[in-house]
């Protein structure tokens, strides 16, 4: 992981930016589902990021690879990135509320650890990371609940799922260092959700049927929102975060979503929050600062 403490106020203000766009998506997508089937509401969010992202593209001459290797690359990218994780939270929001979701997702950065280290020779599980990712699980567990653990019904399945999507996206993280580098974000990113969108429309006409597109003006506001703002958008901001600010930095960005999701939730949908969840989130949060590492890093400087 490439890590950089300093970080510029400009960046600062990207990164608290793309956290408020990505908590805000777990609010739309729980207003889009009250109108949307799960498949054609991921389906309509990766079509109209496809599109806007290939406009980018177009409009700066990017070069677009001709490897069918690459091509591969990107189809896999878009199922671990794209079409299983969105899947999977989408089906779970219909459960659990929007801001668990938002916590429960936050367990990427503890799964991309254990996958980068299972992948990788350069990324070992150091004494400090098996500590984070230790407070990360047991965050995990907390946030979901002892009781979800024994027992198994609907609000499990759904918090599984999400836990699925994190799983996911950690692969996803993997795959793109391997087969990926060296390629445009931006290219990489409209690949991956071309494929995206052919593989999710397509499911979404088999399960769904053909949309009618006769919905209210708050859905339609959250299928804009998460298809241009959520995904196209923010997969830009994502980039040039990363470039500015360093991976290390930018995993601050798992930490900031959930405040937001559970704010909008509480706020725009009157969720309620179990006490646990946010006890869960804490710890979490604590997993994902050692892995960080500056946490760490200061109190050495203290001693």
């Amino acid at each position: 992981m490439t890590q950089q403490t300093s970080i510029s106020n400009r960046a600062w203000a990207e990164l608290l930016l793309l956290a408020v766009i990505w908590g805000g998506v777990f609010l739309a997508v729980t207003v889009a589902l009250s109108e949307v089937g799960v498949f054609t509401m991921v389906a309509l969010r990766v079509i109209g990021g496809t599109v806007v992202l290939w406009g980018y593209i177009l409009a700066r001459g990017l070069n677009v690879p001709k490897s069918l290797k690459i091509w591969v690359a990107f189809l896999v990218m878009g199922l671990l990135n794209n079409v299983i994780p969105f899947s999977l939270i989408a089906w779970g929001q219909l459960r659990i509320e929007s801001g668990l979701s938002a916590i429960i997702n936050g367990s990427t950065a503890i799964f991309g650890v254990l996958v980068a280290a299972a992948v990788f020779s350069d990324e070992r599980l150091t004494p400090n990371r098996l500590v984070g990712v230790s407070f990360g699980f047991l965050g995990l567990a907390v946030a979901i609940g002892f009781t979800a653990l024994r027992s198994f019904d609907l609000t499990s399945l759904a918090q599984l799922a999400v836990i699925g999507a994190s799983v996911s996206y950690a692969f996803a993280g993997a795959w793109a260092r391997k087969q990926l580098k060296g390629l445009a974000p931006q290219v990489a990113s409209a690949g991956m959700t071309g494929f995206s969108a052919l593989i999710l429309g397509i499911l979404a006409l088999f399960v769904d049927g053909i949309p009618t597109f006769d919905y209210t003006l708050p859905v339609d506001a959250a299928l804009f929102y998460m298809a241009v703002i959520g995904t196209a958008m923010a997969y830009l901001l994502y980039y040039r975060v990363l470039a500015t600010a360093g991976s290390g930095n930018l995993m601050l960005v798992t930490l900031l979503i959930s405040p937001v999701a559970i704010i909008l939730g509480a706020v725009v949908l009157g969720e309620a929050l179990q006490p646990r969840a946010f006890f869960g989130f804490a710890i979490l949060a604590v997993g994902m600062l050692i892995l960080d590492g500056r946490v760490l890093k200061y109190f050495k400087r203290s001693d």
